[in-house]
């Protein structure tokens, strides 16, 4: 009967082992399969935050020509897109550019004084340079005095200053600008 019982319970052990064996076996698979399936959603959410860029660059693209009137939307797209890649929050600190047109303070002053020659109470401030409408005032504002009349002179100018035309290292810039046009 002592035999009997040590067999009994030599076998109730083992059997119970061979479960516990089992139950981990299952559990390992079952976190294998939990780990691909966080990887998977991983990836679908990196997918899904694509999808938004995408989307955000479309709306600005729209914003660009719901706002623009009085200029080509494509020349202000192109110069938006060189400069930022229409990002209104880019900043350039060697320059201090800053914005989705990377306006620098000395454009700000000179539109500043463009509107008080011309009698205007508008003004701008350098914060203004982050806000994709102000900054497409700006260049309205900028592109108008200089009676910038092409897209050429309009790109050339925007980078160099008024007499950004006439200077030899506004030429790739342009280049950039009119590949984007695809003129």
């Amino acid at each position: 009967m002592k035999i009997f019982s040590k067999i009994f319970i030599i076998l109730i052990f083992s059997y119970l082992m061979a479960k516990c064996l089992i139950k981990e076996e299952i559990n390992c698979g079952l976190k294998d399969t939990i780990d691909i399936r966080h990887h998977l959603i991983d990836s679908l959410y990196n997918h899904i935050d694509s999808l938004y860029k995408e989307i955000d660059t479309l709306q600005q693209e729209k914003e660009i020509f719901d706002y623009n009137k009085s200029y080509d939307n494509k020349i202000l797209s192109a110069i938006m897109f060189v400069e930022s890649s229409y990002d209104n929050f880019a900043y350039n600190p060697n320059e201090d550019a800053v914005g989705c047109l990377q306006i620098r303070r000395c454009m700000v002053d000179d539109i500043n004084r463009i509107l008080k020659r011309k009698n205007s109470s508008l003004r701008f401030n350098y914060n203004d340079r982050w806000s994709r409408n102000k900054s497409i005032q700006m260049f309205e504002i900028y592109c108008k005095y200089y009676n910038l009349n092409s897209y050429e002179k309009i790109a050339r100018c925007w980078n160099g200053g008024p007499d950004g035309i006439y200077k030899p290292t506004t030429a790739d810039y342009w280049d950039k600008v009119k590949n984007k046009i695809n003129i």
